[in-house]
């Protein structure tokens, strides 16, 4: 077996990079020598961090729910930057979620959709026709918890991450006779701004959310985990990886 994949100097676009789980993984990334693209409609966030991190990390305005702002995504990059190794996709939401299936609008439902599912079907075609002619490439998806069991109000959640653990497995059988890699990280609780989303700025609720449960992971936890599968040896695919908070197995 070879040593472990060096991601020094490589390419590795993050989707949703201007907070949580994807703001974690960017600054991990690039202690490790990765050239990090920040992607992500937040542009003042995704700066910053872009200035924070240095000349090895852009910052790039990516909407995953437009199909313009991704299927030109490579011609948009500089052509140093376009090589992409690596694709780590956290862009998703759960707007207006926790909630009846009743208690919102068939549109608001399908938004949801449309961004887990679609947004990461349609950033994963942009850069997969580049990996496969430099015959290497690694996905990486965030799926949850939520993709095995769903839960008295997450009946359109749930459904999004089912379809992206759907969506990972394919990805890996397609690709079975190559060297891409194809990971699907699905993380349990994690105390991010997800919940202060989820609940419409409403930081009060967001906050009890997360402090009635018996532990929550944080952000940086569930990047060491994506970083960890990035660097396995390149004969090495983590196909998936649960991970929970030690007091929150649930």
């Amino acid at each position: 077996m070879s040593g472990n994949f060096d991601l020094a100097g490589k390419v590795v676009l993050v989707a949703g990079a201007s907070s949580g789980i994807g703001k974690a993984t960017a600054e991990a990334l690039a202690r490790r020598g990765a050239r990090v693209i920040a992607g992500g409609r937040s542009m003042d966030r995704l700066q910053a961090l872009a200035g924070s991190l240095g000349p090895a990390c852009m910052a790039l305005d990516l909407d995953v729910t437009d199909a313009a702002s991704t299927a030109g995504v490579i011609e948009r990059l500089p052509g140093d930057w376009q090589a992409i190794h690596g694709l780590v996709i956290c862009a998703g939401h759960d707007i207006g979620g926790r909630a009846r299936f009743d208690a919102a609008g068939a549109d608001d439902w399908a938004d949801i959709i449309d961004t887990n599912v679609t947004g990461t079907i349609r950033i994963c075609r942009a850069v997969i026709d580049g990996m496969l002619e430099r015959g290497a490439g690694h996905v990486v998806t965030l799926g949850s918890v939520s993709g095995y069991k769903t839960y008295e109000g997450g009946s359109i959640y749930a459904a999004s991450k089912f379809a992206v653990r759907a969506f990972t497995d394919g990805l890996c059988i397609d690709y079975r006779d190559t060297d891409l890699r194809f990971t699907e990280i699905l993380p349990g609780m994690v105390r991010t701004e997800f919940a202060l989303n989820r609940f419409q700025g409403d930081a009060a609720r967001a906050k009890e959310f997360y402090d009635s449960r018996p532990a929550n992971l944080e952000p940086e936890a569930v990047a060491n985990t994506i970083l960890w599968a990035m660097e396995q040896p390149p004969e090495v695919n983590i196909s998936s990886l649960v991970v929970q908070p030690t007091r929150n197995k649930g």
